[in-house]
């Protein structure tokens, strides 16, 4: 049944818990307290695209974690589609803004793989976590913090743990 399970999607839901694991780590109130990231819808997204991007590139280190980073992404996407739905977008407009969203995911991705290869994240965070309006110092070294402590104890543990959504 291997093949005719993922004909029918049946191993779709595989990075589901580590899915809830992501979302949940960027809703917790010190983002938007502490990090004043924006508590707005685009503020919201922008935190779960900080977490989810941090967790893709722990995933992207080792090759056995490709398909579940593709199945993370598919989580991601099948989310905006359902939340797009239930805010009463259409349709028609549904697939163009979920695709939009994908296009700034994988902005994101890139621009915080290369803040964290170049050792400065906090310009990447500026402009796609914070958008129009700058942060504190303070508020933005929150957010490097945390979001450097996320990162750290991914490296640290095994791609199981990972994958099972235990990203402390």
């Amino acid at each position: 049944m291997g093949w005719l399970g993922r004909l029918f999607g049946e191993r779709g839901h595989e990075a589901a818990p580590l899915y809830q694991a992501v979302v949940a780590r960027a809703r917790a109130p010190h983002w938007y307290v502490e990090g004043a990231v924006p508590d707005t819808v685009d503020g919201r997204f922008d935190m779960v695209a900080a977490v989810l991007s941090t967790v893709l590139l722990r995933l992207e280190r080792e090759p056995a974690g490709a398909e579940t980073a593709a199945r993370l992404t598919e989580r991601f996407v099948e989310d905006m589609d359902s939340q797009l739905r239930q805010a009463g977008v259409g349709d028609v407009v549904v697939g163009k803004r979920v695709g939009n969203m994908m296009a700034m995911l994988g902005g994101r991705l890139g621009a915080y793989r290369d803040g964290w290869a170049a050792g400065d994240v906090g310009p990447a965070l500026v402009r796609n976590l914070y958008r129009t309006q700058a942060p504190t110092p303070t508020a933005l070294g929150h957010v490097v913090a945390e979001l450097g402590r996320l990162r750290e104890a991914l490296a640290a543990a095994p791609l199981a743990a990972v994958i099972a959504g235990e990203l402390s």
